[in-house]
């Protein structure tokens, strides 16, 4: 059996359980965290490299010649060098739909808040706002009524299936949008055919060269000023400085992010600082996925991985 490594099992969270894993292997050697150098000096004589989100580059993958297999605890794979890889003959394994009811039960969360505008109403009742009402409630940001309104989804494979078979519960219309960069070859309609009735967004797809700033100020100046805009996929995706602009300038009505381009900011982010405006915005720190049933699957999946390698080889 191959001996492994984890590199960045904290990224799983606390509390999950690595047997199935240790099952799999000879020897199953768990570091917290690890930066790219430390990553060659841990996987030196290792099989098979557990990771998540340590960049392991082609300068690293040269120097690892026992390397045979990486099995990446997400679905992303832009951390590894694949071309790389694939040139010194490591397989490379990644997990996918072990998050889809945690992420699409978050996407949800994400536009029923913003529909209703529960970011300004609950700093209104903080601030005192209701206390002092002449009336017994607070009606000064109309609230969006999700039944029959127009839901407008980038990505259609199984966790933005899953959002809208929740959405069309809440009695909302859905269309899909044409992948994006190849809209001549899908059927579905385009985006920017889709946008002008569009009274949410939800973003499902992948961080690719036709998606960076998909949702950007052009395609924004063209939303309803009703618009609720929501990324749960790739910091990136939209043009997150644009789409502030536009929801400081009432031309959308709402924006929730679950990611943003670096993360963790610790640089600061424009979206960061808004949060202390009032503004119908959310965001929160990439834990749309964070349920214990779905870090606990990623364990699951990634023994799968190895399991199907090993019987491969």
């Amino acid at each position: 059996m191959p001996n492994a490594v984890i590199l960045d099992a904290e990224s799983l969270g606390p509390q999950i359980d690595l047997a199935a894993i240790r099952n799999e292997v000879s020897n199953l050697e768990v570091f917290g965290q690890s930066t790219t150098q430390q990553a060659r000096e841990r996987l030196a004589d290792t099989d098979i490299a557990i990771v998540n989100k340590v960049v392991l580059d082609a300068d690293t993958l040269k120097q690892l010649p026992s390397l045979k297999l990486i099995c990446v605890l997400a679905t992303g794979l832009n951390n590894i060098d694949l071309d790389a890889a694939k040139h010194q003959g490591i397989e490379v394994k990644n997990v996918t739909a072990y998050g889809t009811a945690s992420v699409s039960q978050h996407t949800l969360m994400l536009m029923l808040t913003l529909a209703n505008r529960l970011p300004r109403y609950q700093r209104d009742v903080a601030t005192g706002a209701w206390q002092q009402s002449d009336f017994f409630c607070l009606q000064d940001y109309p609230t969006l009524q999700l039944a029959g309104k127009h839901l407008v989804m980038v990505g259609q494979g199984e966790l933005g299936s899953e959002v809208a078979r929740l959405a069309e519960a809440l009695g909302m219309r859905i269309s899909f949008a044409a992948r994006p960069g190849d809209e001549a070859n899908d059927p579905r309609a385009s985006l920017d055919d889709l946008l002008p009735d569009a009274d949410v967004i939800s973003l499902h797809c992948p961080l690719n060269e036709a998606t960076w700033h998909l949702i950007n100020a052009t395609r924004l100046a063209r939303a309803k000023s009703s618009l609720l805009l929501i990324n749960c996929a790739r910091g990136g995706i939209i043009d997150e400085e644009a789409a502030l602009a536009a929801l400081r300038d009432n031309q959308i009505g709402g924006l929730a992010v679950d990611v943003l381009p670096q993360e963790p900011p610790r640089d600061g982010h424009p979206l960061l600082s808004a949060l202390n405006e009032p503004l119908n915005l959310i965001v929160t720190p990439h834990n749309a996925w964070i349920t214990p049933e779905a870090r606990q699957n990623v364990v699951s999946l990634t023994a799968d991985n190895i399991r199907q390698w090993q019987a491969a080889h």
